[in-house]
């Protein structure tokens, strides 16, 4: 939030224009060739710009609400390309669309402003609603989140398996974790139960054994169950009637359930409105949960960030907007239904969004949370100098301040280039 002209509110605009400007050289130097892929890429950019902006409406509509006087409400930095005058607030949009500002009267003691516009100046506003203006930008990123989840559990659904055969394996894996592995199969072809039984693809799995199968989970359970190395019933729909078949089941290494060798067909379940609330609740706390224990990984990770096996590391966990727009750019480009595109992609959205609010929280300057902490340290002593019959000291000099918030920011853009260079040199690539 730009609140004045001073070096803070700078230092917060060069903080999120570094973060965009990091995307844009992605464009550059990834592999360009994949228009989806960019088209990825730039759904990311558009979404992290409408994010950025909800960020400032939240700071804006608050500080109007309450009476502050707010002189600007601007799209981008840079050369002003188009801007208007409603009442006192000018709105416009600029040159370098990489995030957007609000500016307020007297956002600190450090601000010069005219004296008739002291009354409406932030810092003159009692230290309640000073708060509310500044939490009001992470609140826009939570409200954002919870309404991208709660859409998607209600528009899109969750991801069940079914009981159809989208795909048969390739071999009975020699152990657990070959076959949890990307390669299962790296000593040739055998032939799986499946293939043996004759199940093909598409075939629909009814019942097992004379246990009735409804859905994968079921399948699994059913499986649980079964002895192997045995011959056994089973039943399949295929292309409307029903096939008997019989089938051997195998044992896998260090899995205790038999194996079929077949791959499920996804569905999605689409949540009534009850049960979407629970997800969105669900998901955000996971989220935060995520969020911290990223932020705590992030000093073992650093000396990891350009390592060959990075993916392997602790480095591997985290990510600059950078790689996060990359994935996007992979999910996109992936061959896999639109539900699960549009799924991954805002989820992806959601869980940014819920990242940036938590961390802008932080009570380290000059970050919301920073401003936060100083109103709420300014209120707390406010309070005991009452009680103890002195005057309020008023404003903390926030001048003092500069030097760690200088620090600060240094730390912030350090970190934050060595990930952006770092997902630039040395990306992580995911399978979707």
């Amino acid at each position: 939030m730009n609140g004045s002209r001073g070096l803070l509110a700078g230092l917060l605009r060069a903080r999120v224009a570094i973060l965009i400007v990091g995307i844009l050289l992605a464009l550059i130097i990834l592999d360009g060739s994949h228009l989806t892929f960019l088209l990825g890429i730039l759904i990311f950019i558009v979404a992290l710009i409408i994010s950025v902006m909800l960020h400032e409406f939240g700071h804006f509509i608050t500080a109007k609400k309450f009476g502050m006087r707010v002189t600007q409400f601007f799209l981008g930095f840079g050369t002003t390309l188009w801007s208007m005058f409603r009442g006192e607030t000018e709105y416009g949009i600029k040159a370098l669309p990489f995030g957007g500002f609000v500016k307020i009267v007297g956002m600190t003691s450090m601000e010069e402003i005219d004296v008739a516009d002291e009354p409406r100046s932030f810092r003159k506003q009692p230290g309640w609603q000073r708060i509310i203006v500044l939490a009001a930008g992470s609140f826009m990123h939570f409200v954002l989140a919870l309404f991208l989840l709660f859409a998607l559990a209600v528009a899109i659904g969750q991801e069940t398996s079914t009981n159809t055969v989208s795909a048969l394996a390739s071999c009975v894996p020699a152990s657990s974790a070959a076959l949890n592995s990307s390669n299962p199969c790296p000593n040739g072809h055998s032939t799986t139960p499946a293939e043996t039984a004759g199940v093909k693809v598409n075939d629909t799995i009814i019942s097992v054994n004379g246990h009735s199968v409804a859905n994968f989970n079921q399948l699994h359970s059913v499986l649980n169950s079964q002895p192997a190395g045995v011959k056994l019933p089973m039943v399949v729909k295929r292309d409307g009637r029903d096939v008997h078949l019989e089938v051997t089941l195998a044992r896998v290494h260090g899995d205790s359930t038999p194996y079929l060798g077949v791959e499920s067909e996804v569905a999605y379940q689409r949540q009534n409105p009850f049960s979407a609330v629970a997800f969105a609740g669900s998901q955000f706390a996971d989220t935060i949960t995520s969020s911290v224990q990223a932020i705590g990984k992030l000093p073992a990770a650093i000396p990891d960030l350009f390592a060959k096996d990075r993916a392997k590391t602790p480095a591997g966990q985290v990510s600059s907007v950078v790689g996060v727009g990359a994935v996007t750019g992979d999910v996109v480009e992936a061959a896999i239904p639109w539900q699960a595109k549009a799924w991954l992609v805002l989820y992806l959205v959601a869980s940014l969004n819920i990242f940036f609010g938590a961390f802008n929280l932080l009570p380290l300057l000059p970050l919301d949370g920073g401003h936060l902490a100083v109103v709420i340290y300014e209120r707390v002593r406010a309070w005991f100098a009452r009680l103890f019959g002195r005057p309020d000291p008023g404003l903390v000099d926030i001048q003092k301040l500069v030097p760690l918030s200088l620090l600060v920011f240094a730390v912030l853009v350090g970190v934050g280039t060595l990930l952006i260079a770092a997902d630039i040199f040395n990306p992580i690539h995911i399978q979707v």
